[in-house]
C-alpha cells in the first residue's frame, strides 16, 4: 500500500462509546491519553498552544513553561501518547505559529480584543538565541517529534489573505502558520482523491498543494485564538474516513468537533480548561 494512495479501511477497536460518537473530556490532555486504549482513533488533528504567547489562566497549562526545551518536552510526551492512541496507519496534523524572543520584556499589556495575550511572565530570551530572534517554534516541535518516532511528512503553509497588522517596520508582516503532516507509520491513510484541488488553469484536478490560502475566522465567543474550520476540513477529508474516530487533545472552542459533525465523523476532544469546554459543548450542542 503507497503512502499516497488511499488503503482500505481496518478494523479499529472502539471506545465505549457507539461509533461515530462525539465526546469530550475535561482535564490534563497526557493523563487522560493514558487512560485510553490504543489504536481506537484514525487521526488526530489538533492546535497546541504555542510557547509564551498566551496565558489562558490554567494550572499546568502547557505553553507557559520558563523554559523553551520543558515546552518541546511537555507536547513530545502528549504526542506520544497521541502515536499510541492512533491506529496504525493513523496520522497527525499539527497546527503551530511561531514567535519571537521577548527581548527582555517580562509581562504584555492587555489587549481589548484578545484578552489572553494579557501576561504576567514573558519567558526569558532560550539559550544560543538573541533579543527579537525568531524562534522557529513550529520546526522545533517537528523536529523534537521525529526525533521521537514520528515520520515526518509534509509542511504545509496556512497562508492568511486575513492576518492581523502588526506595528513592525524592521521585518515583514507575519501572514502564515503551519501544518505539519505526521504518520505514526511508514504506509498510512490518506485520501489523495478527498483533498484534490482545481489545477492552476481551472480546467483539471491536481494533487493538492502545500500552500493553503484560508481566512481565519474569528469565534466571537472565545476570547483566544481559533483555528477556522475551512483548515480542518481538509486534514479530516485526507486522514480520515466516514465513522472514523478523530481526536483533538487540545480542544478550545471545538473546531475540529464542528467539522466532525458536518463530515459524519466521530470525535474525541480533551480540553484542560473548564470554561472552554462549557464554551465547546455549548457550540456543538454536546452532553457533559
Amino acid at each position: 500500500m503507497a503512502a499516497s494512495r488511499r488503503a482500505p479501511q481496518p478494523t479499529l477497536p472502539t471506545l465505549a462509546a457507539p461509533p461515530a460518537a462525539r465526546r469530550l473530556l475535561v482535564g490534563d490532555a497526557l493523563q487522560l491519553l493514558r487512560e485510553l486504549p490504543a489504536g481506537c482513533c484514525r487521526c488526530c488533528v489538533t492546535s497546541p498552544p504555542y510557547w509564551g504567547l498566551r496565558d489562558y489562566g490554567v494550572e499546568h497549562q502547557i505553553g507557559a513553561e520558563v523554559e523553551l526545551d520543558h515546552y518541546l518536552r511537555n507536547l513530545t510526551l502528549v504526542f506520544g501518547e497521541v502515536r499510541r492512541v492512533l491506529a496504525d496507519d493513523g496520522t497527525l496534523w499539527l497546527n503551530l505559529g511561531d514567535a519571537y524572543t521577548s527581548g527582555g520584556r517580562t509581562w504584555r499589556a492587555s489587549d481589548r480584543k484578545n484578552p489572553a495575550r494579557a501576561m504576567e511572565y514573558r519567558p526569558a530570551t532560550p539559550p544560543g538565541l538573541k533579543p527579537k530572534d525568531l524562534i522557529g517554534l513550529p520546526w522545533r516541535v517537528a523536529f523534537a517529534l521525529q526525533a521521537d518516532g514520528w515520520y515526518l511528512r509534509s509542511d504545509i503553509v496556512w497562508f492568511k489573505p486575513n492576518c492581523q497588522p502588526e506595528s513592525v517596520k524592521d521585518r515583514p508582516t507575519r501572514s502564515h502558520e503551519y501544518v505539519f503532516l505526521l504518520s505514526k507509520s511508514e504506509r498510512y491513510y490518506y485520501d489523495q482523491e478527498a483533498v484534490r484541488e482545481v489545477g492552476s488553469t481551472g480546467g483539471s484536478w491536481r494533487n493538492r498543494r502545500s500552500v493553503w490560502a484560508v481566512h481565519t475566522e474569528p469565534f466571537p465567543e472565545a476570547h483566544f485564538a481559533t483555528f477556522p474550520p475551512k483548515l480542518v476540513e481538509p486534514c479530516l477529508l485526507a486522514g480520515s474516513a466516514t465513522g472514523d474516530t478523530v481526536l483533538d487533545p487540545f480542544f478550545g472552542s471545538g473546531t475540529v468537533g464542528l467539522v466532525c459533525q458536518a463530515l459524519d465523523r466521530g470525535c474525541l476532544g480533551i480540553e484542560l480548561n473548564p470554561a472552554y469546554a462549557a464554551l465547546a459543548r455549548e457550540r456543538l450542542g454536546w452532553p457533559e
